[in-house]
């Protein structure tokens, strides 16, 4: 059986919709409220090999503190992911976690690709 993790902001639609697209299927995910509980930098790394993304492909570049805090052509991996875990307003959400891979709920649909397929009997 698979746990699911969403990093949820409940005050985001796309968060929400992501949330009642899971419920509707039957799954209730333990729900991570990054905002409040933010990442270390490990659970960045691990999620973003799960995702196959970049810290940059993970980022809301348009928060407004995100100018503030990055220089796009100047800014390397790692400072990215310290970013990120000092400021997790800056992360996508919402993310959809399991013990083999990650998606980012958006579109809020997204998150079925990490839902099992239901096999049909003969």
């Amino acid at each position: 059986m698979n746990t699911f993790i969403l990093w949820h902001n409940p005050r985001c639609g796309k968060s929400r919709q992501a949330l009642e697209i899971l419920r509707g299927k039957g799954i209730e995910p333990k729900i991570r409220l990054y905002l409040q509980d933010p990442p270390d930098t490990e659970e960045i790394k691990m999620l973003l090999k799960k995702l196959g993304l970049s810290a940059r492909e993970i980022t809301r570049t348009k928060e407004s503190v995100f100018n503030t805090l990055i220089d796009p052509e100047d800014t390397t991996e790692n400072r990215w992911i310290t970013i990120l875990t000092q400021h997790p307003i800056l992360i996508e959400r919402p993310i959809l976690i399991t013990e083999q891979a990650a998606v980012i709920g958006r579109p809020p649909e997204n998150v079925l690709k990490l839902l099992p397929t239901s096999k049909q009997r003969p």
